[in-house]
């Protein structure tokens, strides 16, 4: 069984800052990819950043500047510093991992999700 758990959302005023954080444990062999999605009411899920194992990173044009997706491989943990933040960035918030279990299985993991509310 594997496990991502999500911390650090919350409410916060346009311009503020929130960082996510999400942290994978069980049966791992090895993560590959790691990513943030966010889904507003109403809104299908979409991604907004990504980071392979060696550090390659992908935004959304929407988020460019103002967000940061980071990971320490060590404690099997993405992060998402989201800067300058504004009112459509509110959603709730998905960790999402590709990591190949013990057994040599490979999966798509979520997290269970975090909301981010952004003030005007």
């Amino acid at each position: 069984q594997v496990q991502l758990v999500e911390s650090g959302g919350g409410l916060v005023q346009a311009g503020g800052s929130l960082r996510l954080s999400c942290a994978a444990s069980g049966s791992i062999r090895s993560i590959n990819v790691m990513s943030w999605y966010r889904q507003a009411p109403g809104q299908q899920r979409d991604v907004v950043a990504s980071i392979t194992s060696g550090g390659r990173t992908n935004y959304a044009d929407s988020v460019k500047g103002r967000f940061t997706i980071s990971r320490d491989n060590a404690k099997s943990t993405v992060y998402l510093q989201m800067n300058s933040l504004k009112p459509e960035d509110t959603a709730v918030y998905y960790c999402n991992a590709h990591i190949t279990n013990w057994d040599y299985s490979a999966w798509n993991y979520w997290g269970q999700g975090t909301q981010v509310t952004v003030s005007s």
